[in-house]
């Protein structure tokens, strides 16, 4: 069976009812604090094409971090966002979980269901 990884932030409400929602359906998973071990520019590449996904789908946009590099307005490369996400992960939205070749964003936690 694939080993599931939950990337997560261990404050974060969403992160917490993911991992309660996985745990509830008897389903072992990893979990990875993405602030303690951040990601590498080609770990996010991978995750975001698992996910079928570019870098602003996955950005949080009601973050203080979103409106200090005023992201809204301001145009960045894939490349360029990546890179500040890496730089500053509360950029970055979760719970990002990963199955084999597949990753969702679990917002909401029920998508989780996409890759049991």
């Amino acid at each position: 069976m694939e080993k599931i990884i939950v990337y997560q932030k261990p404050t974060c409400t969403t992160s917490r009812k993911a991992l309660k929602y996985l745990t509830e359906k008897g389903v072992e998973f990893e979990k990875v604090n993405y602030y303690e071990k951040k990601f590498t520019k080609n770990k996010l590449k991978t995750l975001l094409k698992k996910m079928g996904l570019k870098a602003e789908d996955i950005l949080r946009r009601r973050d203080k971090a979103y409106k200090e590099l005023d992201l809204k307005h301001k145009k960045y490369t894939q490349a360029e966002l990546i890179a500040k996400m890496v730089e500053n992960p509360d950029l970055i939205e979760r719970p990002i979980i990963e199955k084999g070749d597949k990753a969702i964003l679990a917002r909401p936690v029920e998508k989780i269901d996409e890759l049991l």
